[in-house]
């Protein structure tokens, strides 16, 4: 993978959230979810934790830590709103091989819970 700009890295593509108490990082199965927003991070805690708030830590999430993230082998899920961002940031540095948000993000999810699940293999 070619080196990031730093300009690029810095990039703010959205939210992850994780529990202070066990540094466990908020997931969709094996892959971290990141949010457009806090808000939206919010909602999607409350949705899939009930009222369960083990994850009580909302922090931005670069470009750059993605990038290195997946390059260690980690998965992400995205909701549309932070994809978008990433899929830009991914196109200029030189990404292919994505799928366009436009895509996956066709139909909305009956559940409000919609996320793209990005990996890269042999990481």
């Amino acid at each position: 993978m070619a080196i990031i700009d730093s300009s690029l890295a810095s990039k703010v593509v959205g939210y992850f959230s994780y529990s202070e108490k066990t540094k466990n990082v908020f997931c969709d199965g094996d892959a971290c979810i990141i949010a457009g927003t806090t808000q939206l991070m919010n909602s999607y805690l409350h949705l899939m934790l009930s009222n369960n708030k083990e994850q009580d830590i909302v922090k931005k999430t670069s470009f750059g830590e993605i990038i290195n993230g997946l390059e260690r082998g980690g998965a992400y899920a995205f909701d549309r709103e932070a994809y978008e961002r990433f899929f830009s940031f991914a196109e200029k540095h030189g990404l292919t091989e994505l799928p366009e948000p436009i895509q996956f993000f066709l139909e909305p999810s009956p559940t409000g819970l919609h996320f793209i699940r990005i990996h890269f293999n042999g990481g």
